[in-house]
Protein backbone atom coordinates (compact mmCIF):
# COMPACT_ATOMS: atom_id res chain seq x y z
CA UNK A 1 0.00 0.00 0.00
CA UNK A 2 1.29 3.78 -0.93
CA UNK A 3 1.04 5.02 2.30
CA UNK A 4 2.81 2.42 3.94
CA UNK A 5 5.91 4.23 3.99
CA UNK A 6 3.85 7.09 5.81
CA UNK A 7 5.62 7.14 9.06
CA UNK A 8 8.20 9.41 11.32
CA UNK A 9 11.34 6.90 10.77
CA UNK A 10 11.87 8.58 7.47
CA UNK A 11 11.50 12.59 5.89
CA UNK A 12 7.78 12.91 4.71
CA UNK A 13 9.33 14.44 1.45
CA UNK A 14 10.24 10.20 0.76
CA UNK A 15 6.52 9.21 1.42
CA UNK A 16 4.65 6.97 -1.07
CA UNK A 17 2.86 9.52 -3.48
CA UNK A 18 4.88 12.58 -2.14
CA UNK A 19 6.71 15.01 -4.33
CA UNK A 20 8.93 18.18 -2.83
CA UNK A 21 10.55 20.93 -4.16
CA UNK A 22 14.22 20.79 -4.28
CA UNK A 23 14.49 24.17 -3.21
CA UNK A 24 11.98 24.65 0.02
CA UNK A 25 11.48 20.68 0.87
CA UNK A 26 7.82 21.50 0.70
CA UNK A 27 5.49 19.17 -0.84
CA UNK A 28 4.58 19.90 -4.32
CA UNK A 29 2.73 17.13 -5.52
CA UNK A 30 0.54 14.72 -3.87
CA UNK A 31 -0.60 11.87 -5.83
CA UNK A 32 -2.06 9.06 -4.53
CA UNK A 33 -4.25 8.23 -7.21
CA UNK A 34 -5.51 4.51 -7.16
CA UNK A 35 -4.36 3.23 -3.27
CA UNK A 36 -7.99 2.51 -2.16
CA UNK A 37 -8.66 5.05 -0.29
CA UNK A 38 -11.67 6.05 1.38
CA UNK A 39 -13.17 8.69 4.09
CA UNK A 40 -13.23 12.63 3.52
CA UNK A 41 -10.50 14.21 1.88
CA UNK A 42 -9.25 16.33 4.65
CA UNK A 43 -9.80 19.94 5.01
CA UNK A 44 -5.77 20.06 6.18
CA UNK A 45 -4.84 19.25 2.36
CA UNK A 46 -5.24 23.15 1.91
CA UNK A 47 -2.39 23.66 4.53
CA UNK A 48 -0.04 22.31 1.75
CA UNK A 49 0.89 25.92 0.29
CA UNK A 50 3.25 25.17 -2.38
CA UNK A 51 0.88 21.96 -3.79
CA UNK A 52 0.44 22.11 -7.30
CA UNK A 53 -0.65 19.07 -8.31
CA UNK A 54 -3.32 17.28 -5.87
CA UNK A 55 -4.22 13.96 -7.54
CA UNK A 56 -6.64 11.06 -6.30
CA UNK A 57 -8.74 9.73 -8.65
CA UNK A 58 -9.84 6.42 -8.36
CA UNK A 59 -10.19 5.67 -4.68
CA UNK A 60 -13.01 5.87 -2.47
CA UNK A 61 -13.33 8.82 -1.10
CA UNK A 62 -16.89 10.89 -0.16
CA UNK A 63 -18.48 13.65 0.89
CA UNK A 64 -17.65 16.86 0.06
CA UNK A 65 -15.07 18.74 -1.71
CA UNK A 66 -13.12 20.75 0.82
CA UNK A 67 -13.42 24.33 0.59
CA UNK A 68 -9.92 24.86 1.95
CA UNK A 69 -8.75 23.63 -1.50
CA UNK A 70 -8.99 27.19 -2.38
CA UNK A 71 -6.03 28.39 -0.72
CA UNK A 72 -3.87 26.82 -3.13
CA UNK A 73 -2.81 29.45 -4.99
CA UNK A 74 -0.53 27.62 -6.66
CA UNK A 75 -2.47 24.53 -7.67
CA UNK A 76 -1.92 23.45 -11.25
CA UNK A 77 -3.69 20.04 -11.64
CA UNK A 78 -6.62 18.85 -9.61
CA UNK A 79 -7.40 15.72 -10.15
CA UNK A 80 -10.44 14.23 -8.07
CA UNK A 81 -12.05 11.52 -10.92
CA UNK A 82 -13.63 8.01 -10.16
CA UNK A 83 -14.52 8.66 -6.25
CA UNK A 84 -17.77 9.27 -4.64
CA UNK A 85 -17.91 12.75 -3.85
CA UNK A 86 -20.68 14.51 -3.10
CA UNK A 87 -22.39 18.04 -2.55
CA UNK A 88 -21.20 20.96 -4.61
CA UNK A 89 -18.22 22.51 -6.58
CA UNK A 90 -17.14 24.77 -4.11
CA UNK A 91 -17.49 28.53 -5.50
CA UNK A 92 -14.09 29.51 -4.06
CA UNK A 93 -11.87 27.30 -6.05
CA UNK A 94 -11.96 30.25 -8.46
CA UNK A 95 -8.97 31.40 -6.25
CA UNK A 96 -7.11 28.58 -7.69
CA UNK A 97 -5.70 31.03 -10.67
CA UNK A 98 -3.20 28.82 -11.66
CA UNK A 99 -5.28 25.88 -12.27
CA UNK A 100 -4.60 24.08 -15.80
CA UNK A 101 -6.50 20.71 -14.93
CA UNK A 102 -10.00 20.92 -13.71
CA UNK A 103 -11.12 16.78 -13.40
CA UNK A 104 -13.79 15.76 -11.15
CA UNK A 105 -15.44 13.56 -12.99
CA UNK A 106 -17.32 10.64 -12.22
CA UNK A 107 -18.52 11.28 -8.59
CA UNK A 108 -21.94 12.80 -7.09
CA UNK A 109 -21.36 16.12 -7.52
CA UNK A 110 -24.77 18.15 -7.58
CA UNK A 111 -25.83 22.13 -7.80
CA UNK A 112 -24.26 24.36 -10.36
CA UNK A 113 -21.24 24.77 -12.37
CA UNK A 114 -20.05 28.08 -10.56
CA UNK A 115 -19.99 31.25 -12.52
CA UNK A 116 -17.18 32.15 -10.62
CA UNK A 117 -14.88 29.39 -12.14
CA UNK A 118 -14.43 31.36 -15.01
CA UNK A 119 -11.71 33.18 -13.44
CA UNK A 120 -9.42 30.07 -14.50
CA UNK A 121 -7.76 32.12 -16.88
CA UNK A 122 -4.65 29.36 -17.26
CA UNK A 123 -7.07 26.46 -17.01
CA UNK A 124 -6.68 23.77 -20.46
CA UNK A 125 -8.89 20.86 -18.96
CA UNK A 126 -12.46 21.14 -17.56
CA UNK A 127 -13.65 18.13 -16.88
CA UNK A 128 -17.21 17.26 -14.88
CA UNK A 129 -18.90 14.30 -16.93
CA UNK A 130 -20.63 12.13 -14.88
CA UNK A 131 -22.70 13.69 -11.76
CA UNK A 132 -25.84 15.12 -11.03
CA UNK A 133 -24.98 18.53 -11.74
CA UNK A 134 -27.39 20.71 -12.86
CA UNK A 135 -28.67 24.64 -14.09
CA UNK A 136 -27.14 25.74 -17.00
CA UNK A 137 -23.66 26.60 -18.47
CA UNK A 138 -22.39 30.10 -17.45
CA UNK A 139 -21.82 32.08 -20.43
CA UNK A 140 -18.73 33.26 -19.03
CA UNK A 141 -17.03 29.92 -19.24
CA UNK A 142 -16.34 31.36 -22.55
CA UNK A 143 -13.48 33.52 -21.77
CA UNK A 144 -11.55 30.33 -20.77
CA UNK A 145 -9.17 31.69 -23.26
CA UNK A 146 -6.51 28.71 -23.39
CA UNK A 147 -9.69 25.79 -22.95
CA UNK A 148 -8.94 22.96 -24.82
CA UNK A 149 -10.94 20.20 -23.43
CA UNK A 150 -14.89 20.70 -22.02
CA UNK A 151 -16.37 17.76 -21.00
CA UNK A 152 -19.53 17.63 -19.32
CA UNK A 153 -21.42 14.84 -20.33
CA UNK A 154 -24.21 12.53 -18.31
CA UNK A 155 -25.19 15.04 -16.11
CA UNK A 156 -28.63 16.80 -15.46
CA UNK A 157 -27.47 20.19 -16.89
CA UNK A 158 -30.25 22.39 -18.94
CA UNK A 159 -30.58 25.26 -20.58
CA UNK A 160 -28.67 25.98 -23.67
CA UNK A 161 -25.30 26.33 -24.85
CA UNK A 162 -23.75 29.79 -24.74
CA UNK A 163 -22.61 31.94 -27.42
CA UNK A 164 -19.55 32.81 -26.00
CA UNK A 165 -18.46 28.89 -26.42
CA UNK A 166 -18.08 30.04 -30.00
CA UNK A 167 -14.66 32.26 -28.60
CA UNK A 168 -13.10 29.12 -26.99
CA UNK A 169 -10.72 29.25 -30.21
CA UNK A 170 -8.43 26.49 -28.88
CA UNK A 171 -10.75 24.19 -28.23
CA UNK A 172 -10.46 20.36 -29.61
CA UNK A 173 -12.77 18.56 -27.42
CA UNK A 174 -16.50 19.66 -26.58
CA UNK A 175 -18.77 16.83 -24.88
CA UNK A 176 -21.88 17.46 -23.55
CA UNK A 177 -24.07 14.50 -24.12
CA UNK A 178 -26.97 12.96 -22.09
CA UNK A 179 -28.06 16.62 -20.58
CA UNK A 180 -31.38 17.96 -20.88
CA UNK A 181 -29.97 21.40 -23.32
CA UNK A 182 -31.83 22.66 -25.56
CA UNK A 183 -31.89 25.65 -28.07
CA UNK A 184 -29.91 26.01 -31.16
CA UNK A 185 -25.58 24.90 -31.14
CA UNK A 186 -24.12 28.91 -31.65
CA UNK A 187 -22.84 28.98 -35.53
CA UNK A 188 -20.22 30.04 -34.08
CA UNK A 189 -19.17 26.89 -32.44
CA UNK A 190 -19.31 25.65 -36.17
CA UNK A 191 -15.78 27.67 -37.16
CA UNK A 192 -13.49 26.47 -34.34
CA UNK A 193 -11.34 24.73 -36.70
CA UNK A 194 -9.25 23.33 -33.25
CA UNK A 195 -12.59 20.65 -32.80
CA UNK A 196 -11.58 16.88 -32.80
CA UNK A 197 -14.51 15.38 -31.12
CA UNK A 198 -18.04 17.60 -31.06
CA UNK A 199 -20.90 15.71 -29.10
CA UNK A 200 -23.81 16.91 -28.11
CA UNK A 201 -25.72 13.64 -28.21
CA UNK A 202 -28.87 12.85 -26.48
CA UNK A 203 -30.42 16.56 -25.66
CA UNK A 204 -33.23 18.22 -26.75
CA UNK A 205 -31.22 20.63 -29.07
CA UNK A 206 -32.73 21.82 -32.52
CA UNK A 207 -32.00 23.75 -35.92
CA UNK A 208 -29.95 22.71 -38.92
CA UNK A 209 -26.65 21.78 -39.84
CA UNK A 210 -24.78 24.42 -41.68
CA UNK A 211 -23.84 23.76 -44.71
CA UNK A 212 -20.24 24.60 -44.40
CA UNK A 213 -19.84 22.17 -41.47
CA UNK A 214 -17.18 19.91 -43.62
CA UNK A 215 -15.13 23.03 -44.61
CA UNK A 216 -14.93 25.06 -41.20
CA UNK A 217 -14.23 22.16 -39.10
CA UNK A 218 -11.28 20.48 -41.14
CA UNK A 219 -9.75 18.90 -37.85
CA UNK A 220 -13.05 16.89 -36.35
CA UNK A 221 -13.24 12.79 -35.57
CA UNK A 222 -15.61 12.80 -34.17
CA UNK A 223 -18.99 14.65 -34.91
CA UNK A 224 -22.54 12.92 -32.85
CA UNK A 225 -25.61 15.06 -32.47
CA UNK A 226 -27.44 12.16 -32.03
CA UNK A 227 -30.99 11.79 -30.45
CA UNK A 228 -31.62 15.31 -30.46
CA UNK A 229 -34.26 17.29 -32.92
CA UNK A 230 -31.96 18.99 -35.82
CA UNK A 231 -33.96 19.26 -38.94
CA UNK A 232 -32.63 19.68 -42.48
CA UNK A 233 -30.53 18.34 -44.81
CA UNK A 234 -27.27 16.73 -44.15
CA UNK A 235 -24.63 19.10 -45.57
CA UNK A 236 -22.71 17.29 -48.77
CA UNK A 237 -20.07 19.42 -47.16
CA UNK A 238 -19.11 16.58 -44.74
CA UNK A 239 -17.05 14.38 -47.23
CA UNK A 240 -14.34 17.36 -47.18
CA UNK A 241 -14.18 16.38 -43.27
CA UNK A 242 -11.25 13.57 -44.54
CA UNK A 243 -10.33 12.86 -40.69
CA UNK A 244 -13.42 11.76 -39.52
CA UNK A 245 -13.59 8.48 -37.51
CA UNK A 246 -17.12 8.76 -36.52
CA UNK A 247 -20.68 10.18 -37.79
CA UNK A 248 -23.13 10.03 -35.46
CA UNK A 249 -26.28 11.54 -36.55
CA UNK A 250 -29.19 9.02 -35.25
CA UNK A 251 -32.22 9.59 -33.81
CA UNK A 252 -33.15 13.44 -35.11
CA UNK A 253 -35.68 14.67 -37.87
CA UNK A 254 -33.24 14.98 -40.91
CA UNK A 255 -34.14 14.29 -44.24
CA UNK A 256 -33.75 14.90 -47.76
CA UNK A 257 -30.61 12.95 -49.71
CA UNK A 258 -27.47 11.48 -48.64
CA UNK A 259 -25.01 12.95 -50.05
CA UNK A 260 -21.50 11.12 -51.03
CA UNK A 261 -18.78 10.52 -48.76
CA UNK A 262 -16.30 9.32 -51.06
CA UNK A 263 -13.15 11.42 -49.28
CA UNK A 264 -14.21 10.00 -45.88
CA UNK A 265 -11.31 7.71 -46.05
CA UNK A 266 -10.82 6.82 -42.56
CA UNK A 267 -14.50 6.17 -41.12
CA UNK A 268 -15.05 3.40 -38.85
CA UNK A 269 -18.44 4.33 -37.35
CA UNK A 270 -21.25 6.03 -39.47
CA UNK A 271 -24.68 6.26 -38.01
CA UNK A 272 -27.81 8.11 -39.76
CA UNK A 273 -29.97 5.87 -38.53
CA UNK A 274 -33.94 6.96 -37.10
CA UNK A 275 -34.33 9.96 -39.22
CA UNK A 276 -36.74 10.94 -42.20
CA UNK A 277 -33.68 10.32 -45.07
CA UNK A 278 -34.55 8.75 -48.16
CA UNK A 279 -37.68 9.71 -50.56
CA UNK A 280 -38.65 5.81 -50.95
CA UNK A 281 -36.59 6.46 -55.02
CA UNK A 282 -34.47 3.93 -56.97
CA UNK A 283 -31.70 6.18 -56.19
CA UNK A 284 -31.57 6.63 -52.21
CA UNK A 285 -29.23 4.39 -51.42
CA UNK A 286 -26.64 5.88 -53.99
CA UNK A 287 -24.75 7.19 -51.18
CA UNK A 288 -23.38 3.42 -49.40
CA UNK A 289 -21.08 2.58 -52.08
CA UNK A 290 -19.34 5.80 -51.89
CA UNK A 291 -18.68 3.96 -48.20
CA UNK A 292 -16.86 1.77 -49.92
CA UNK A 293 -13.33 3.51 -50.14
CA UNK A 294 -12.86 3.29 -46.57
CA UNK A 295 -11.04 -0.14 -45.00
CA UNK A 296 -12.02 1.44 -40.95
CA UNK A 297 -15.62 0.76 -41.47
CA UNK A 298 -16.81 -1.17 -38.49
CA UNK A 299 -20.41 0.30 -37.99
CA UNK A 300 -22.84 1.34 -40.90
CA UNK A 301 -26.53 2.04 -39.36
CA UNK A 302 -28.67 3.47 -41.64
CA UNK A 303 -31.77 1.97 -40.40
CA UNK A 304 -35.27 3.48 -39.63
CA UNK A 305 -35.70 5.72 -42.55
CA UNK A 306 -37.43 6.53 -46.14
CA UNK A 307 -34.73 4.66 -48.29
CA UNK A 308 -36.15 2.78 -50.94
CA UNK A 309 -34.29 1.63 -53.98
CA UNK A 310 -32.94 -2.22 -54.81
CA UNK A 311 -29.92 -3.12 -52.24
CA UNK A 312 -26.64 -2.41 -54.11
CA UNK A 313 -24.07 -5.27 -55.12
CA UNK A 314 -21.74 -3.13 -53.88
CA UNK A 315 -22.26 -3.62 -49.93
CA UNK A 316 -20.19 -6.68 -50.43
CA UNK A 317 -17.51 -4.52 -50.76
CA UNK A 318 -17.68 -2.81 -47.67
CA UNK A 319 -14.46 -3.61 -45.38
CA UNK A 320 -14.12 -6.96 -43.91
CA UNK A 321 -13.73 -5.42 -40.55
CA UNK A 322 -17.38 -4.01 -40.67
CA UNK A 323 -19.32 -6.02 -37.73
CA UNK A 324 -22.75 -4.36 -37.91
CA UNK A 325 -24.84 -3.09 -40.88
CA UNK A 326 -28.38 -2.59 -40.06
CA UNK A 327 -30.48 -1.34 -43.06
CA UNK A 328 -34.03 -2.78 -41.11
CA UNK A 329 -37.12 -0.52 -41.33
CA UNK A 330 -36.87 1.12 -44.46
CA UNK A 331 -38.84 0.50 -48.52
CA UNK A 332 -35.64 -1.58 -49.82
CA UNK A 333 -36.18 -4.12 -52.00
CA UNK A 334 -34.42 -5.98 -54.92
CA UNK A 335 -32.26 -9.33 -53.97
CA UNK A 336 -28.99 -9.76 -51.60
CA UNK A 337 -25.86 -10.17 -53.30
CA UNK A 338 -23.88 -13.42 -53.76
CA UNK A 339 -20.95 -10.67 -52.41
CA UNK A 340 -22.53 -10.66 -49.12
CA UNK A 341 -20.34 -13.93 -48.03
CA UNK A 342 -17.34 -11.38 -48.79
CA UNK A 343 -17.81 -9.36 -44.98
CA UNK A 344 -16.26 -11.79 -43.12
CA UNK A 345 -16.30 -9.73 -39.52
CA UNK A 346 -19.65 -9.31 -39.66
CA UNK A 347 -21.41 -9.93 -36.38
CA UNK A 348 -24.90 -8.29 -37.04
CA UNK A 349 -26.75 -7.87 -40.00
CA UNK A 350 -30.17 -6.89 -39.66
CA UNK A 351 -32.37 -5.93 -42.52
CA UNK A 352 -35.84 -6.64 -40.97
CA UNK A 353 -39.16 -4.73 -42.40
CA UNK A 354 -38.16 -3.89 -46.03
CA UNK A 355 -39.47 -5.36 -49.39
CA UNK A 356 -35.80 -7.70 -50.18
CA UNK A 357 -36.68 -11.03 -52.34
CA UNK A 358 -35.09 -13.42 -53.28
CA UNK A 359 -33.22 -16.44 -51.87
CA UNK A 360 -31.26 -16.21 -48.66
CA UNK A 361 -27.50 -16.67 -50.42
CA UNK A 362 -26.04 -19.80 -49.66
CA UNK A 363 -23.04 -17.37 -49.01
CA UNK A 364 -24.44 -15.91 -45.85
CA UNK A 365 -22.74 -18.95 -44.30
CA UNK A 366 -19.51 -17.83 -44.63
CA UNK A 367 -20.07 -14.70 -41.99
CA UNK A 368 -19.10 -17.21 -39.06
CA UNK A 369 -18.69 -14.33 -36.74
CA UNK A 370 -22.27 -13.79 -37.17
CA UNK A 371 -24.01 -13.34 -33.86
CA UNK A 372 -27.17 -12.02 -34.80
CA UNK A 373 -29.10 -12.71 -38.17
CA UNK A 374 -32.65 -11.01 -38.75
CA UNK A 375 -33.74 -10.46 -42.35
CA UNK A 376 -37.79 -10.87 -41.00
CA UNK A 377 -40.36 -9.35 -42.20
CA UNK A 378 -39.56 -9.22 -46.34
CA UNK A 379 -40.32 -11.52 -49.10
CA UNK A 380 -37.98 -14.03 -49.01
CA UNK A 381 -38.28 -17.39 -51.02
CA UNK A 382 -37.29 -20.21 -51.18
CA UNK A 383 -35.88 -22.89 -48.11
CA UNK A 384 -33.32 -21.87 -45.81
CA UNK A 385 -29.98 -22.75 -47.18
CA UNK A 386 -28.34 -25.56 -44.78
CA UNK A 387 -24.92 -22.94 -44.64
CA UNK A 388 -27.08 -21.52 -41.96
CA UNK A 389 -25.45 -24.39 -39.80
CA UNK A 390 -22.23 -22.57 -40.40
CA UNK A 391 -22.95 -20.08 -38.42
CA UNK A 392 -21.54 -21.58 -35.11
CA UNK A 393 -21.57 -19.11 -32.52
CA UNK A 394 -24.60 -16.89 -33.79
CA UNK A 395 -27.29 -15.93 -31.15
CA UNK A 396 -30.35 -14.96 -32.34
CA UNK A 397 -31.09 -15.75 -35.90
CA UNK A 398 -34.93 -14.27 -36.84
CA UNK A 399 -36.19 -15.11 -40.69
CA UNK A 400 -40.01 -14.85 -39.30
CA UNK A 401 -42.70 -13.27 -40.98
CA UNK A 402 -41.38 -14.39 -44.85
CA UNK A 403 -42.23 -16.46 -47.88
CA UNK A 404 -39.67 -19.44 -47.24
CA UNK A 405 -40.49 -23.03 -48.01
CA UNK A 406 -38.99 -26.39 -47.62
CA UNK A 407 -37.80 -28.12 -44.36
CA UNK A 408 -36.44 -26.35 -41.52
CA UNK A 409 -32.28 -26.99 -41.77
CA UNK A 410 -30.73 -29.82 -39.83
CA UNK A 411 -27.66 -28.34 -39.69
CA UNK A 412 -28.68 -25.80 -37.21
CA UNK A 413 -28.32 -28.23 -34.73
CA UNK A 414 -24.57 -26.50 -34.79
CA UNK A 415 -25.51 -23.35 -34.21
CA UNK A 416 -24.77 -24.28 -30.55
CA UNK A 417 -24.69 -20.57 -29.45
CA UNK A 418 -28.64 -20.30 -30.93
CA UNK A 419 -30.65 -18.85 -27.89
CA UNK A 420 -33.63 -17.36 -30.46
CA UNK A 421 -35.09 -18.96 -33.40
CA UNK A 422 -37.51 -17.32 -34.88
CA UNK A 423 -38.82 -18.93 -38.36
CA UNK A 424 -42.83 -18.37 -38.03
CA UNK A 425 -45.09 -17.21 -40.67
CA UNK A 426 -43.79 -19.20 -43.40
CA UNK A 427 -44.82 -21.68 -45.97
CA UNK A 428 -42.45 -24.14 -43.96
CA UNK A 429 -43.07 -27.81 -43.81
CA UNK A 430 -41.91 -31.03 -43.36
CA UNK A 431 -41.56 -32.13 -39.61
CA UNK A 432 -39.70 -30.27 -36.76
CA UNK A 433 -36.77 -32.71 -36.53
CA UNK A 434 -35.76 -33.86 -32.90
CA UNK A 435 -32.29 -32.45 -33.65
CA UNK A 436 -34.12 -28.95 -34.27
CA UNK A 437 -36.29 -29.28 -31.23
CA UNK A 438 -34.20 -30.87 -28.51
CA UNK A 439 -31.58 -28.61 -29.43
CA UNK A 440 -28.45 -29.08 -26.96
CA UNK A 441 -27.42 -25.96 -26.32
CA UNK A 442 -31.07 -25.08 -24.58
CA UNK A 443 -32.45 -21.77 -26.34
CA UNK A 444 -34.45 -19.29 -24.47
CA UNK A 445 -36.81 -18.64 -27.44
CA UNK A 446 -38.16 -21.03 -30.03
CA UNK A 447 -40.91 -19.89 -32.96
CA UNK A 448 -42.58 -22.03 -35.43
CA UNK A 449 -45.81 -20.74 -35.43
CA UNK A 450 -48.16 -20.08 -38.64
CA UNK A 451 -46.14 -22.75 -41.16
CA UNK A 452 -47.32 -26.27 -42.42
CA UNK A 453 -45.74 -28.65 -39.89
CA UNK A 454 -46.56 -32.06 -39.76
CA UNK A 455 -46.00 -34.97 -37.49
CA UNK A 456 -45.50 -35.14 -34.18
CA UNK A 457 -43.75 -32.83 -31.54
CA UNK A 458 -40.45 -34.64 -30.76
CA UNK A 459 -40.16 -35.92 -27.07
CA UNK A 460 -36.54 -33.89 -27.11
CA UNK A 461 -38.52 -30.51 -26.42
CA UNK A 462 -37.46 -31.62 -22.76
CA UNK A 463 -33.88 -31.27 -23.95
CA UNK A 464 -34.49 -27.43 -23.72
CA UNK A 465 -35.05 -26.71 -20.15
CA UNK A 466 -33.67 -22.73 -20.43
CA UNK A 467 -37.02 -22.38 -22.69
CA UNK A 468 -39.13 -19.55 -22.03
CA UNK A 469 -40.87 -19.32 -25.12
CA UNK A 470 -42.38 -21.79 -27.36
CA UNK A 471 -44.82 -21.22 -30.36
CA UNK A 472 -45.78 -24.32 -32.49
CA UNK A 473 -49.35 -22.62 -33.23
CA UNK A 474 -51.09 -22.83 -36.25
CA UNK A 475 -49.27 -26.04 -37.56
CA UNK A 476 -50.83 -29.38 -38.59
CA UNK A 477 -49.04 -31.39 -35.89
CA UNK A 478 -51.13 -34.39 -34.21
CA UNK A 479 -50.24 -36.86 -31.44
CA UNK A 480 -49.75 -36.27 -27.90
CA UNK A 481 -48.28 -33.61 -25.47
CA UNK A 482 -44.82 -34.97 -24.80
CA UNK A 483 -44.44 -35.80 -21.42
CA UNK A 484 -41.14 -34.45 -21.17
CA UNK A 485 -42.29 -30.81 -21.64
CA UNK A 486 -42.04 -31.03 -17.85
CA UNK A 487 -38.83 -30.65 -18.24
CA UNK A 488 -38.69 -26.81 -19.07
CA UNK A 489 -39.30 -25.47 -15.85
CA UNK A 490 -38.38 -21.88 -16.79
CA UNK A 491 -41.16 -21.70 -19.24
CA UNK A 492 -43.30 -18.78 -19.59
CA UNK A 493 -45.30 -18.78 -22.37
CA UNK A 494 -46.59 -21.78 -24.47
CA UNK A 495 -48.88 -21.69 -27.30
CA UNK A 496 -49.87 -24.65 -29.48
CA UNK A 497 -53.31 -24.14 -30.52
CA UNK A 498 -54.68 -24.89 -33.80
CA UNK A 499 -52.99 -27.83 -34.28
CA UNK A 500 -54.21 -31.56 -34.55
CA UNK A 501 -52.93 -32.61 -31.25
CA UNK A 502 -55.32 -35.39 -28.91
CA UNK A 503 -54.75 -36.94 -25.68
CA UNK A 504 -54.81 -35.36 -22.43
CA UNK A 505 -52.64 -32.71 -20.79
CA UNK A 506 -49.97 -34.68 -19.11
CA UNK A 507 -49.17 -34.62 -15.32
CA UNK A 508 -45.68 -33.64 -15.85
CA UNK A 509 -47.05 -29.86 -17.03
CA UNK A 510 -47.74 -29.24 -13.18
CA UNK A 511 -43.56 -28.65 -12.86
CA UNK A 512 -44.56 -25.31 -15.24
CA UNK A 513 -45.58 -23.38 -12.22
CA UNK A 514 -44.04 -20.30 -13.96
CA UNK A 515 -46.40 -20.22 -17.00
CA UNK A 516 -47.82 -16.88 -17.65
CA UNK A 517 -49.43 -17.64 -20.74
CA UNK A 518 -51.10 -21.23 -22.05
CA UNK A 519 -53.18 -21.38 -25.00
CA UNK A 520 -54.16 -24.97 -26.06
CA UNK A 521 -56.99 -24.43 -27.89
CA UNK A 522 -58.32 -25.41 -31.07
CA UNK A 523 -57.23 -29.37 -30.65
CA UNK A 524 -58.61 -32.58 -29.74
CA UNK A 525 -57.37 -32.34 -26.48
CA UNK A 526 -59.71 -34.60 -24.08
CA UNK A 527 -60.17 -35.56 -20.64
CA UNK A 528 -60.32 -33.47 -17.59
CA UNK A 529 -59.04 -29.59 -16.99
CA UNK A 530 -56.26 -30.33 -14.44
CA UNK A 531 -56.64 -29.02 -10.82
CA UNK A 532 -53.28 -28.44 -10.68
CA UNK A 533 -53.58 -24.76 -12.70
CA UNK A 534 -55.16 -23.39 -9.98
CA UNK A 535 -51.49 -23.09 -8.13
CA UNK A 536 -49.85 -21.40 -11.38
CA UNK A 537 -49.50 -18.33 -9.52
CA UNK A 538 -48.34 -16.34 -12.65
CA UNK A 539 -50.55 -17.71 -15.19
CA UNK A 540 -52.71 -14.51 -16.36
CA UNK A 541 -54.24 -16.32 -19.50
CA UNK A 542 -55.25 -19.83 -20.24
CA UNK A 543 -57.20 -20.80 -23.40
CA UNK A 544 -58.54 -24.56 -23.75
CA UNK A 545 -61.34 -23.50 -25.87
CA UNK A 546 -62.30 -25.83 -28.64
CA UNK A 547 -61.26 -29.48 -27.58
CA UNK A 548 -62.73 -32.42 -25.97
CA UNK A 549 -62.31 -31.79 -22.29
CA UNK A 550 -65.63 -32.65 -19.81
CA UNK A 551 -65.73 -33.11 -16.45
CA UNK A 552 -65.10 -30.09 -13.32
CA UNK A 553 -63.68 -26.99 -14.36
CA UNK A 554 -61.12 -25.47 -11.11
CA UNK A 555 -62.51 -22.46 -9.45
CA UNK A 556 -59.06 -21.17 -7.67
CA UNK A 557 -55.96 -19.34 -9.13
CA UNK A 558 -56.28 -18.35 -13.07
CA UNK A 559 -59.98 -19.73 -13.30
CA UNK A 560 -61.50 -17.21 -10.75
CA UNK A 561 -60.70 -14.53 -14.00
CA UNK A 562 -63.41 -15.48 -16.23
CA UNK A 563 -61.88 -12.71 -19.05
CA UNK A 564 -58.56 -14.75 -18.47
CA UNK A 565 -59.48 -18.27 -18.90
CA UNK A 566 -61.16 -19.33 -22.39
CA UNK A 567 -62.83 -22.98 -21.98
CA UNK A 568 -65.89 -22.75 -24.66
CA UNK A 569 -66.16 -24.68 -27.68
CA UNK A 570 -65.77 -28.59 -25.56
CA UNK A 571 -68.43 -31.26 -24.81
CA UNK A 572 -71.29 -30.87 -27.44
CA UNK A 573 -74.04 -29.77 -24.64
CA UNK A 574 -71.71 -26.37 -23.17
CA UNK A 575 -74.35 -24.25 -24.39
CA UNK A 576 -75.21 -20.70 -23.82
CA UNK A 577 -76.85 -21.35 -20.61
CA UNK A 578 -73.78 -22.43 -19.06
CA UNK A 579 -72.49 -18.94 -17.39
CA UNK A 580 -76.16 -18.81 -15.83
CA UNK A 581 -75.25 -22.07 -14.14
CA UNK A 582 -71.74 -21.45 -13.71
CA UNK A 583 -73.63 -18.35 -11.19
CA UNK A 584 -75.59 -20.15 -9.36
CA UNK A 585 -72.66 -23.07 -8.64
CA UNK A 586 -70.66 -20.04 -7.09
CA UNK A 587 -73.93 -18.97 -5.49
CA UNK A 588 -74.98 -22.16 -3.87
CA UNK A 589 -71.00 -22.75 -2.90
CA UNK A 590 -70.94 -19.65 -1.39
CA UNK A 591 -74.10 -20.86 0.31
CA UNK A 592 -73.26 -24.13 1.58
CA UNK A 593 -69.54 -24.71 0.90
CA UNK A 594 -70.41 -27.11 -2.16
CA UNK A 595 -66.81 -25.94 -4.24
CA UNK A 596 -67.78 -28.34 -6.98
CA UNK A 597 -68.46 -26.90 -10.42
CA UNK A 598 -69.24 -28.84 -14.01
CA UNK A 599 -69.92 -27.35 -17.12
CA UNK A 600 -72.54 -29.22 -19.06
Amino acid sequence: MVMSSWNHSIHFCQWGGVTCGHRHQRVTVLDLQSSKLVGSISPHVGNLSFLKSLILLNNSFHNEIPVEIGRLHRLQFLRLANNTLSGEIPSNLSRCANLIVFHVSHNLLVGEIPATLSTFSKLQIFAIHNNNLTGSFPPSLGNLSFLEKFSAAYNNLGGIIPDSFGQLTKLSFFGVAVNNLVGIIPPSMFNLSSLILFDVGVNQIRGNLPWGLGITLPNIEIFSIAANQLTGSIPVSISNASNLDQLQLTENKLSGKVPSFEKLNRISIFSISSNNLGNGWASDLNFLCSLTNTTYLTLLTINSNNFGGELPECIGNFSTILTRLSLYENKISGKISNQIGNLIGMERLEMWNNKISGNIPFEIGKLQKLQVLDLSNNNFSGSNPSSLGNLSIVINLRLHANNLQGNIPLSLSKCRNLIELYLNNNNLSGSISPKVIGLSFSPNFLDFSANQFTGILPSEVGNSINLEYLNISQNKLFGKIPASLGSCVKLQIFSMSRNLFQGTIPSSLESLRGLEQLDLSNNNLSGNIPKFFEHFHFLQFLDLSYNHFEGEVPIDGVFKNTSATLIKGNVDRFTAWRAAERFFAEFFSFLFGNTSRCYA
